[in-house]
């Protein structure tokens, strides 16, 4: 039976909507696409796919909306007022220039490759087109059961084997923690909360002796990533831990109807992931930096996103599937790195100064670390935006919102380095040649971790809908 569910609700943008339309457990078409049928379609699928040569994916997602065009994409050529004030600069890769401010990048460019004619119409700070590949425009910019799994969501779908380790951890806070503000992009939408990540807290805080945010000079951000819930009480002890485990178990055999509900069976699959989180020495040791070397902290950066970066390398290593690192921006909390990568205002001093060169910093030790220690490989390492900004730049020397041209960076495993796919205009406003499209991104990764992007998943009522949202891979760019 489909229930409309119509009480309004108020989000905390003050937008107000109607409960979307929920559908339970429905088989169409006779049945032809119930899960067992899916999991079927899937493995016919997989047999003809590109083999993946990424094991896994650390993402670094830039949130606010970089300025590709002062740091993949300049134009020095643009008229003043649209050119970077920065001077574009060889790289490792024969025939490709990035911006000077990132010179250690620019040394790994011959294993990475540039996007430069990303695209999308589905409303500004928008991040589920980034994470999901769907490009409609949403009510609001809240995370709803309807919408579609992201990238590492479908990855902790498609993880069958029990480990301590999840297939997908998001750090260092949940989206827009900073801003109070809970972004959708990330989740698992209509495949159920299950499948959300294990998404670490913070708490970032600014050096005592650094000039205000308000002043113009963003504080860099420090701190590191924390597992939720991980440390147990003073009262409980691992015997007692394992005790009140044994005692819901039992309770669990007596309920094993009920259990059979999509709700309980969310709450029972995070419950046991919480379990193995308390109870894992291998989990908490790879949050754990206090014996780490001091050098490596040092090359990695000592801040929120170095950290959280030096972490996501470990849990690749052990085994995660899908790391998520956001350079978040917490003015809402603690006043600091104000608006991160959303550069309305001195967008070339906060760029130079602060932004460009903790990534330059921390993305090279990443790529230094990963190759290393062989693990290069076969782990893909992208960095995006939600979108990116204007090509002119207004009074207050900074750059506007635009969605309808920016760049993306794909390095390591299955990947063409040295490559440049797409291309924009002469004022880095509009696609010039290529257009690529966020379900082309996500195709691409998925492609490059060996998942078919046309596999499709089960919505809501039943549905197989594609998890690459119909977005095709970028070959060009495909070792």
């Amino acid at each position: 039976m489909i229930t409309l569910l119509g009480s309004p609700r108020r989000c905390c943008d003050g937008v107000t909507r109607r409960e979307t339309l929920k559908a339970g457990a429905l088989s169409l078409l006779g049945g032809a696409f119930n899960l067992p049928s899916l999991l079927a379609m899937e493995e016919k699928q997989e047999a003809c796919a590109r083999p993946g040569k990424a094991k896994s994916v650390i993402l670094l997602y830039l949130l606010g909306g970089a300025a590709t065009q002062d740091m993949w994409d300049l134009k020095p050529n643009a008229p003043s007022g649209v050119r970077s004030e920065f001077r574009p600069v060889a790289t490792s890769a024969s025939g490709v220039q990035i911006c000077e401010h990132l010179p250690r990048m620019g040394q790994w460019m011959h294993r990475a490759a540039l996007i430069r004619s990303v695209n999308h119409k589905a409303g500004c700070h928008n991040c589920l087109p980034s994470y999901t590949g769907c490009e409609e425009l949403q009510l609001d910019q809240h995370p709803h059961e309807n919408q579609p799994p992201s990238m590492g969501s479908v990855c902790e779908y498609l993880n069958t084997g029990h480990s301590a380790f999840p297939a997908y951890v998001y750090m260092p806070c949940w989206l827009g923690w900073g801003q109070v503000f809970r972004r959708a992009g990330p989740y698992a939408g209509f495949l159920g909360q299950r499948y959300d990540p294990l998404t670490t807290e913070c708490q970032p805080y600014g050096d005592a002796n650094a000039p205000p945010a308000a002043n113009g000079s963003p504080r860099v951000v420090r701190g590191q990533p924390i597992l939720p819930d991980s440390i147990l009480g003073p009262d409980l002890t691992i015997d007692r831990f394992d005790a009140r485990r044994g005692l819901l178990r039992q309770l669990d055999d007596q309920m094993p109807r009920v259990e059979s509900q999509l709700a309980l069976d969310n709450y029972g699959r995070n419950r046991r992931r919480a379990f193995d989180v308390l109870t894992s020495s291998n989990m908490r040791a790879a949050f754990d930096l206090k014996n780490e070397d001091p050098r490596l902290l040092d090359r990695y950066g000592r801040t929120l996103f170095g950290h959280s970066t030096l972490i996501g390398r470990r849990l690749v290593e052990a085994g995660v599937r899908f790391v998520n690192v956001t350079w978040d921006l917490f003015w809402d909390r603690v006043q600091i790195d104000y608006d991160a990568w959303d550069t309305h205002t001195k967008n070339f001093s906060i760029l130079k100064d602060n932004k460009l060169p903790g990534l330059d910093q921390t993305y090279s030790a990443l790529m230094e670390d990963l190759d290393a220690r062989g693990l290069l490989d076969e782990t893909l390492v992208v960095v995006m935006s939600e979108m990116g900004r204007t090509p002119r730049v207004n009074a207050n020397g900074g750059r506007d919102h635009w969605t309808f041209c920016y760049s993306v960076l794909m390095a390591g495993a299955g990947i063409r380095g040295g490559s440049v796919y797409g291309a924009s205009d002469s004022q880095a406003a509009y696609v010039k040649d290529a257009p690529v499209s966020t379900s082309d991104i996500c195709a691409t990764i998925y492609q490059c971790l060996g998942i078919d992007p046309d596999m499709p998943v089960p919505d809501r009522g039943g549905r197989p809908v594609p998890v690459a949202q119909g977005g095709r891979a970028i070959r060009e760019i495909l070792a």
